[in-house]
């Protein structure tokens, strides 16, 4: 009885772990670790929302189990944002759900469309859930480069997808595609939605759509909707969420919108699973869609501050970042100093040596090898204070890496 689980023995190690465990000695040490590993907003809920959840709560009817799909208001709600952002209608009684976020939304639509042995698209490097929540399901892996030298073209994406299907048996199911992307904050137009939906109609593939950081971008122009192609419903579902747009995290409130069908199976699966959010959560949610925009605006500011102090700090410390369009990540190549020791590497000599928790890019696929991801979660002093740190780890790299190389420093 010592074997693990089947579904346990398919995920392969927690790369993280190993930084988190590193953190936690850190501070059980007394250091002052300036993380911008894990992309937690730090930012304060906008206090209208947080208002509503209190006027909500005060009232003993809300405290009974809610629905598993979310109350019709808020789908209504999230209905609206979409016509106004994006010009697109949806049917809040089939074609919208609110999810415990869009991390479990994607999870439980993975287990209701995956068979066991069910090929998946998905993209490397990318947000862990994306592959796992269906080869948590059963399905198998195919996994399509998102980068070539840290950037993404769509024509070379979409002949990877091409050769991906010409080389898959059985043939792929579905594929997931995630722009504002985590962890690289590569973004796309609508031309390449335009071109994804036809080949995923041609090859008969169901497409789900990580739209998480709509609201977070630096550019004059907004990420679009795939759900903005003509036709994009026959096939597509996409997944929002409002931790990022209104800084609320640890509310767990996102949502799935689009293809009947998908979302009649969503809604199946979570039937079973849960009741929903708790209904003073998703009233709160609803006056958040409702209400203004200036609070969106607010925090959107606040991160494009953070990557531009981020961006021109490192960079007189030695460490060039390129600039990142959108999300609340920055992608940044290892040094060349440490290229030979891998993202793994650096990142814990950052650790150990300046203080600087990151996210290694193994952590998320192959393909982010050479890469770390940098969480925009620390105030502009923090991320002066850390480029000073950074400053000295790179002045002082051939000394460190000999260290670490000759078991001096582990």
């Amino acid at each position: 009885m010592t074997e693990d689980f089947y579904r346990i023995k398919r995920l392969p190690p927690y790369v993280f772990a190993e930084v988190n465990r590193l953190k936690a000695a850190q501070r059980a040490a007394g250091v002052d670790i300036i993380d911008f590993g894990m992309g937690n907003p730090d930012m304060d809920t906008p206090p209208h929302i947080v208002q509503k959840l209190i006027e909500t709560v005060q009232k003993p009817r809300t405290h009974r189990y809610s629905a598993s799909r979310g109350i019709p208001g808020l789908r209504r709600a999230q209905a609206g944002y979409y016509a106004r952002r994006f010009g697109v209608t949806l049917n809040p009684e089939t074609e919208v759900i609110a999810t415990l976020g869009s991390k479990e939304g994607l999870a439980n639509l993975a287990m209701a469309i995956t068979a066991p042995g069910d090929v998946m698209l998905v993209p490397n490097p990318s947000y862990p859930i994306h592959p796992y929540g269906f080869m948590i399901a059963g399905g198998t892996l195919r996994h399509v480069p998102a980068q070539v030298n840290g950037r993404f073209d769509p024509e070379d994406y979409l002949r990877a997808l091409d050769r991906a299907v010409a080389h898959s048996v059985p043939k792929p199911v579905a594929l997931v595609v995630n722009f504002p992307s985590n962890p690289t904050a590569q973004v796309c137009d609508l031309a390449f939605y335009g071109e994804l939906i036809k080949f995923a109609k041609k090859h008969h593939l169901w497409v789900l759509s990580d739209l998480a950081y709509a609201e977070i971008y630096f550019d004059d122009t907004p990420p679009p909707s795939i759900l903005q192609i003509e036709g994009a419903r026959d096939v597509a579902v996409e997944f929002t969420s409002l931790s990022k747009t209104y800084s609320m995290p640890g509310w767990r409130m996102g949502f799935a919108v689009g293809n009947e069908r998908l979302i009649g199976a969503l809604t199946r699966i979570k039937s079973y699973l849960d009741y929903g959010a708790f209904t003073p959560v998703q009233v709160a949610a609803a006056a958040a869609l409702n209400g203004p925009d200036d609070c969106i605006d607010e925090i959107r500011a606040t991160y494009k501050a953070r990557r531009d102090v981020l961006i021109d700090a490192m960079g007189r410390a030695g460490w060039d970042i390129p600039p990142p369009p959108a999300t609340m990540f920055a992608w940044a190549p290892v040094p060349a100093a440490f290229a030979e020791i891998g993202s793994m590497g650096f990142s814990k000599i950052l650790l150990a040596e300046a203080g600087v928790a990151v996210a290694p890019g193994i952590g998320f696929g192959e393909y982010g090898e050479g890469y770390v991801r940098l969480g925009l979660v620390e105030n502009e002093h923090r991320i002066r204070q850390a480029a000073r740190g950074v400053r000295k780890v790179l002045q002082n790299a051939p000394a460190l890496l000999a260290a670490y190389a000759n078991g001096q420093k582990d």
